[in-house]
């Protein structure tokens, strides 16, 4: 085959029977070429083998076109629509459209809109937190569904990552002109302790099912959220299953890497915050800043490869430098300011609407007990457990299980040197105190945001609720029984404690919330810090 000459033909409209003077694009990766013709995109695999990869027969492209048919139909399944042959035409020209033998394979794909891709949503502003929390949901449920079984799990144990790992590092041996060698030496000192030290974590992602046959390139350029509300997310890893076989968290890991290297970092962390919440899957936070920095160094690589194909126009080489730089910076540990701020009080006085607001303000995780107690019961989030006031789910003793489960799904958040909130009402001294005591095990600020609002506008709060599926089970006919055992908040000093009357507008009272919780942090540089983790730049 002729790889020139098959690019150049397959630009021309008479490839795919299109009348002339019909504009066929190119985009080119290091191991794809992508003809776009208006309705479709046909994917052609390069003639290479990169080690990790191995394109360089057209039975392996073959092989591997089917196998991108039938993996991205997971999450993509009205685009992929088949693999067809390239053929080449007696005389001599090669065609997706004709007659003449089979050179090599190409994957036909439904042509979807650039302008609703995510990196170009986000290059507008124009890509949403709620997008994001859609998003969460939607691989939450994905993961949830694939499979998942000893063989999968294998590829979750720590020697196999090293193993991935270590391939990294041998090549990027030459990346002088992206990094400088004291940091390139701390990314790789960084991740190897990380792996040695902490080796039990990922054993434990193993055991507990996290280790699945996921997406394994989930990158901002593969999705799109469509006109008609469809979420789309293309281009999976099908060339080797090791990438693909990974935690969980390592694929929520790429793309909100992929957000902070986009120059949002608010946003990387509030997409993390959402996918946690949606999998009830907080233990992600004990191994995602390996798999951050993991990503980051792969996008960095993949970069570098880029660079060095000098078939590609100078402009697209160019930004490959710029990626690599960027991505090699982002693989470098990450400092924080960690923090315990707990947002409880009255039901229905905004707490949740509160706690939301100030995960996208501080970039910080919510924990709640409402989905944590829907979990431990075995039910969906939205349904509604029996009983009322302190029966049935909700007994002290269900409740003081429930604390306490939220308590360990917020020391994960905290280990990982990030701050946590809590959405709880903490109507007792007691489960107000294991909150406090969380955080003054780990020498963390703190903060008690108590929710209040007039009688009547919880009451009118909590009818408008029932009329619809929600996390809550809370009802207006057990609203003065909460209250009445509702115990006055005496013992905190007022460094730790505010109260907020949340029957102002909700923005006004997250932005008072906001600033006084900031204030409050431990020292004047962490403050610092966390403002320079803005939700926007």
């Amino acid at each position: 085959m002729l790889v020139k000459k098959l690019v150049e033909d397959l630009l021309q409209p008479a490839a795919y029977g299109l009348p002339a003077g019909t504009r066929i694009r190119l985009e080119e990766t290091h191991t794809s070429w992508v003809f776009l013709t208006g309705s479709w995109a046909y994917k052609v695999k390069k003639p290479v083998n990169l080690g990790f990869l191995d394109f360089s027969t057209e039975s392996r492209r073959q092989q591997a076109c089917n196998a991108e048919l039938v993996l991205n139909r997971r999450l993509a399944p009205g685009v992929y629509q088949a693999v067809e042959p390239v053929r080449r035409t007696a005389d001599g020209r090669y065609v997706l459209q004709g007659e003449g033998p089979i050179v090599d394979w190409a994957v036909k794909m439904v042509q979807l809109p650039r302008f609703h891709r995510a990196d170009t949503l986000l290059a507008r502003g124009a890509l949403t937190p709620a997008q994001l929390d859609h998003l969460a949901e939607h691989l939450a449920r994905f993961h949830e569904q694939v499979r998942h079984d000893p063989e999968t799990a294998a590829f979750g144990r720590p020697e196999v990552i090293r193993a991935n790992m270590e391939e990294n590092f041998r090549q990027t041996t030459d990346a002088g002109a992206f990094v400088s060698e004291d940091e390139l030496r701390e990314i790789q000192r960084w991740q190897r302790d990380f792996l040695s030290e902490h080796a039990e974590r990922f054993e434990a992602r193993m055991t507990t099912g996290h280790v699945r046959d996921g997406h394994g390139d989930l990158r901002l350029e593969h999705v799109y959220f469509l006109e008609d509300g469809t979420l789309t997310i293309i281009d999976c890893i099908e060339f080797n299953d090791r990438f693909r076989y990974a935690d969980v968290a390592s694929d929520v890991a790429f793309l909100s890497m992929d957000l902070a290297r986009a120059g949002y970092p608010g946003l990387a962390e509030y997409f993390l915050a959402r996918y946690a919440a949606h999998a009830n899957d907080f233990d992600l936070y004990s191994v995602v800043d390996f798999y951050q920095s993991y990503r980051a160094y792969v996008r960095a690589k993949t970069s570098m490869m880029l660079h060095t194909n000098t078939h590609l126009p100078d402009d697209l080489r160019d930004e490959a430098v710029r990626q690599a730089r960027a991505c090699f910076q982002l693989a470098l540990p990450a400092a924080r300011v960690p923090a315990v701020i707990a947002v409880g009080g009255w039901m229905a006085a905004g707490k949740s609407t509160l706690a939301e607001r100030l995960s996208l303000a501080m970039s910080a995780p919510v924990v709640d007990t409402d989905r944590t107690r829907k979990h431990l019961m075995g039910v969906p989030a939205t349904q509604t457990l029996s009983g009322g006031a302190f029966h049935g789910a909700y007994t002290p003793e269900t409740t003081e299980r429930v604390y306490t489960e939220m308590l360990r799904r917020a020391e994960m958040v905290l280990e990982s040197g990030r701050a946590v909130i809590l959405d709880a009402s903490f109507q007792r001294r007691g489960l107000r105190s294991l909150a406090a005591g969380l955080a003054h095990h780990h020498n963390v600020p703190f903060m008690f945001l108590e929710c209040r609002a007039p009688r009547e506008a919880c009451i009118k709060r909590l009818r408008d609720r029932a009329a619809h599926p929600s996390v809550s089970d809370a009802r207006p006919e057990i609203f003065d029984a909460f209250l009445a055992h509702f115990e006055p908040v005496e013992e905190l000093s007022e460094r730790e404690h505010l109260r907020l009357d949340t029957s102002l507008p909700p923005d006004e009272v997250a932005e008072v919330a906001r600033e006084w919780a900031t204030a409050n942090m431990r020292t004047p540089a962490d403050v610092a810090e966390m403002e320079a983790f803005p939700m926007y730049p």
